[in-house]
């Protein structure tokens, strides 16, 4: 098991120092799940690594997904059975060994609304997804779907419409939260030695003739350069790539094409339901997924050619999803029941289909220059897959051999000993003074690292109270974001270490103080720069909240691009 190391301040500006000496063997550009992902995998097979991130871990795509683990039931339509049975293992990897702290089954409910051909071709194919995940030797744990009548389907789902079905089909899948799962993979593949970075950004790469022989990257905190010598470098930066690669001179062998997904999130007593849903759209499917005390209702797949970091939504959007959702309830959904909104960036391989909804899932690696290897597309599900196969073609660009992938075994921190722990949740509770939901709120964010959490509530007990308007968080947790997960502005903490800008009325801006007095110790943060924070903040929340108000993509963009970067990315 790895040591658990922290992302802290000190550890980022040794890393920082520590890439301008030498030569490393993998530089991974871009800190979302794919790079982290790489990042890790080649630290497990004893290469020397770097991973670079300019903006924040997971703050693009990986911390604004559907939050779904799973091996995409709509995939089987369109008869990618190779993709599904891909993604049906990964689940099932990531559900019982490497981050089961993280992970968890989660029940969906198909309504059926045709009497006599549609309970045939759905439960044909949902038992095929079974049976592939029973292939896959990874899915103990997962229970078997199961028909239901219409009384059956409405006794778990209240919710529901009498006349918007006819029976129903239940099956199984999962789901995380994503932007923690990211940081979890950059901060295990530090604990096996690679040096990380958030915050900095490859200015340029350096070239030996063709080849790419590493990159320059700027500290964008304090704006130094470092160059970073490397005999691979893997660019995964997402819905970037094309950006990226344009840096080296060399436009790829594939391009990638962003397509905007969004999300609503309403609280949990406005549908009363014991299950989540799948819903059928026009285009692909709607799902309503159960997230603690709120539902996630998402997603859109739109063409998206606008602002990269920060999609907008639109009041288009919004009206979209619950004119969907609304179909099959029997208490409509209002805008006002919106407590959060996030639209994510889907990075599809550019191909001949018109819409973005029919390009490909899968993934493609290439080495379009000596030295440099891109990998793109793909979903979150199978970041490990991708991060395999880039760091194979990265491999063969080196001199000496390399050993094979061995991430299918190497646990996430937190996830040893987690299921122990939680068996003891009630002694940790009496322990520690805190209530049992507590412990179970921290067993399922930090898993076997709750313990670092609870000897700073021992220390301070302050630590332990709540965070305001934001119940859900402990004042503690902020601390440790700081000092362990690499968190290094206000945003990072409310947005991503924890979800209260998406979980709160207030989107955080009443935690935005607290969250910056806790911080600044750590950071060593003045009164004016404390203030900088929480100002950029509540911008950053006005303008999101503007923007929802638009009527399309375009005034919305403009819109949330008032609120600049509390760090620019020039």
């Amino acid at each position: 098991m790895a040591n658990p190391v922290a992302l802290s301040p000190e550890a980022r500006a040794e890393a920082l120092v520590r890439l301008g000496e030498g030569e490393l063997d993998v530089l991974v550009v871009g800190g979302g799940v794919v790079g982290a992902g790489s990042a890790l995998d080649a630290a497990t097979r004893g290469l020397t690594v770097g991973l670079v991130e300019a903006r924040d871990w997971a703050s693009g795509t990986s911390s604004r997904s559907s939050k779904l683990i799973h091996g995409g039931l709509r995939y089987l339509e369109m008869l990618d059975f190779r993709l599904v049975a891909e993604a049906l293992k990964e689940r099932g990897l990531l559900l019982q060994l490497l981050a089961p702290h993280l992970v968890r089954p989660v029940p969906f409910l198909y309504p059926l609304q045709h009497r006599v051909w549609e309970r045939p071709y759905v439960g044909a194919g949902v038992l095929l997804y079974d049976t592939m995940a029973a292939a896959s030797g990874t899915s103990s744990g997962l229970p078997h779907h199961r028909h239901m009548l219409k009384r059956q389907a409405l006794r778990e789902a209240p919710a529901l419409r009498s006349d918007a079905l006819v029976g129903a089909i239940q099956y199984w899948d999962a789901q995380v939260d994503d932007a923690r799962h990211t940081m979890f993979l950059a901060r295990t593949a530090a604990a096996y030695g690679a040096l990380a970075a958030n915050r900095t950004r490859v200015s340029r790469f350096l070239r030996q003739g063709e080849r790419v022989v590493g990159a320059v990257v700027t500290d964008l905190e304090t704006g130094n350069e470092t160059e970073v010598r490397a005999k691979q470098v893997i660019n995964a930066t997402g819905v970037w790539t094309d950006d990226t690669q344009a840096m080296a001179g060399t436009r790829g062998q594939f391009h990638v094409r962003a397509s905007k997904g969004v999300h609503l999130l309403v609280p949990r007593d406005r549908i009363i339901s014991r299950t989540g849903l799948i819903l059928r759209t026009e285009k692909s499917v709607l799902f309503v997924i159960p997230w603690g005390r709120h539902w996630i209702i998402g997603t859109t797949d739109t063409d998206w050619t606008l602002d990269k970091a920060h999609p907008a939504l639109s009041s288009k959007d919004v009206s979209y999803l619950l004119e969907h959702v609304n179909r099959v309830l029997v208490t409509p959904l209002a805008a006002e029941d919106v407590e959060g909104v996030y639209a994510g960036l889907r990075p599809l391989l550019s191909g001949e289909a018109a819409e973005t909804s029919k390009l490909s899932r899968e993934h493609l690696v290439a080495h379009p220059v000596p030295g440099l290897v891109v990998v793109a597309g793909g979903k979150y599900t199978t970041y490990r897959v991708m991060a395999k196969d880039a760091v194979d073609e990265a491999a063969r660009g080196l001199d000496e051999k390399v050993a094979s992938c061995v991430t299918q075994r190497v646990p996430l921190l937190g996830a040893d000993g987690y299921p122990a722990l939680w068996n003891s949740r009630h002694s940790l509770a009496k322990r520690s003074g805190l209530h049992v939901a507590r412990i179970e709120h921290l067993l399922n964010r930090y898993g076997s690292l709750v313990q670092e959490l609870l000897d700073m509530v021992e220390t301070d007990p302050s630590l332990g109270e709540p965070l305001p308007s934001s119940d859900d968080y402990l004042r503690v947790e902020a601390v440790y974001a700081v000092t362990h997960e690499g968190a290094r502005h206000v945003e990072d903490v409310l947005a991503r270490r924890t979800r209260i800008s998406i979980e709160s009325w207030d989107r955080g801006v009443d935690a935005a103080r607290t969250v910056a007095e806790l911080m600044a110790p750590h950071l060593e943060w003045d009164r004016a720069h404390r203030e900088r924070e929480v100002d950029h903040y509540l911008k950053r929340v006005a303008a999101e909240r503007e923007a929802q108000q638009q009527p399309d993509d375009q005034t919305a963009d403009a819109v949330r691009l008032g609120a600049p970067d509390i760090i620019p990315v020039r």
